[in-house]
């Protein structure tokens, strides 16, 4: 954002947390690590709650004090995502809202209907579209006739548990923060060919709950979600995905998350590893490490400035900040990003409707059907 805004693409920027008290810290992470690292970097800002105040809804305070056509973006805790876009969009303001957009599809369907309604943007943070390896193969996969099977898996180390050891198990879980990424590049590469209708979910456990993370007991450590796929076009053909996701992996194993996914039609297949991009470093002291330029460049450019522009985790940002100005000019309308392939809150509905889905499967031991009634998708 900082250096979007030194590029003139954004003007006045704000942060909101919880705890004021932890302003003073942030402010120096961000000139240390940003601001004296990169030339003409401004990381200054305005802070929500004030004065070391302590507010679990300084978001409000943040919002009141935007204008219609201002954006937001959307970074906090899973069970938060739907009231604070929910409270922006009513009052004009585009969205940016990280993965899973929501926990719940019925929260989900109300985003879509309130981005409608006040003709705002609203993006999902699904930076994995913008990843070139993936786009291409979404794109390829469109010639390898009907779908058939799909596996997912993505992972990171035991460390996690101690980052999110506060929410963990409690406010969300691993298949929402996880494999919401790869449940919606198989949906975004199905799309208009077949949809999701029957989800059955089963969880490993043990771990996170020991020593020495202990977090509460209904923390799951491994989830995985099998779920039924039903073609458009032929009613013969029908696909299987297998989604996985654990934040118990192994620690030094050279890659912060292992993430990798095969996808067979019925004319060929494809297989990606993202974890491993051909790309490798060695050091004495820590061993072999697999490092991702591709979703952000942190070296900076031969002129000492920000070099990461061309990142998909940079290029994800931006196309919400772009098509927020379009829209502001009048030259686009929200609705027709949904149409581009973008992560829309329209175009990432069954990506919910899929970790929903399992999350009941978990809860209630049983099988969860996935169907459209009128405009809008619902379990049963």
């Amino acid at each position: 954002m900082f250096d979007l805004r030194r590029l003139g693409k954004i003007g006045k920027l704000g942060m909101v947390g919880v705890n004021g008290g932890k302003f003073p810290a942030i402010r120096q992470h961000l000139q240390e690590n940003i601001g004296n690292v990169y030339k003409d970097m401004d990381t200054s800002f305005e802070e929500y709650p004030k004065e070391g105040n302590i507010d679990p809804e300084a978001y409000k305070d943040a919002i009141n004090k935007m204008s219609p056509g201002d954006a937001i973006i959307v970074f906090t805790p899973d069970s938060t995502h739907y009231p604070i876009s929910l409270y922006a969009m009513e009052r004009g303001i585009h969205v940016l809202v990280t993965k899973p957009a929501t926990k719940l599809l019925s929260h989900h369907n109300e985003l879509i209907a309130a981005a409608r309604k006040h003709n705002v943007v609203c993006f999902v943070e699904h930076h994995k579209r913008f990843d070139p390896v993936y786009s291409d193969a979404k794109a390829r996969a469109q010639a390898l006739g009907e779908f058939n099977f799909f596996n997912a898996w993505m992972s990171q180390p035991k460390s996690q548990l101690e980052t999110f050891r506060a929410w963990a198990g409690k406010d969300s879980d691993i298949s929402y923060y996880l494999s919401s990424h790869h449940i919606d590049i198989c949906c975004w590469i199905l799309q208009d060919k077949a949809v999701p209708t029957r989800v059955v979910a089963s969880a490993a456990t043990g771990i996170a709950t020991g020593e020495p993370y202990n977090c509460v007991p209904q923390t799951e450590d491994t989830i995985t979600l099998l779920v039924d796929w039903q073609s458009i076009k032929s009613l013969g053909h029908k696909g299987t995905a297998v989604y996985t996701a654990s934040w118990t992996a192994p620690m030094k194993a050279g890659v912060h998350s292992a993430q990798h996914w095969y996808y067979m039609g019925s004319k060929g297949d494809i297989n990606v590893d993202q974890a491993h991009r051909g790309y490798d470093i060695t050091v004495d002291e820590t061993g072999k490490t697999w490092h991702n330029p591709f979703y952000m460049k942190y070296s900076p450019s031969e002129t000492g400035h920000f070099d990461g522009q061309r990142g998909y985790g940079y290029i994800s940002i931006e196309k919400f900040i772009d098509a927020a100005r379009e829209v502001n000019a009048g030259v686009a309308k929200p609705s027709d990003y949904d149409g581009h392939g973008y992560p829309t809150i329209t175009n990432t509905v069954l990506t919910t409707a899929i970790l929903n889905a399992g999350r009941i499967s978990l809860d209630e031991k049983r099988a969860v059907g996935i169907k459209k009634s009128g405009d809008e998708w619902i379990l049963e």
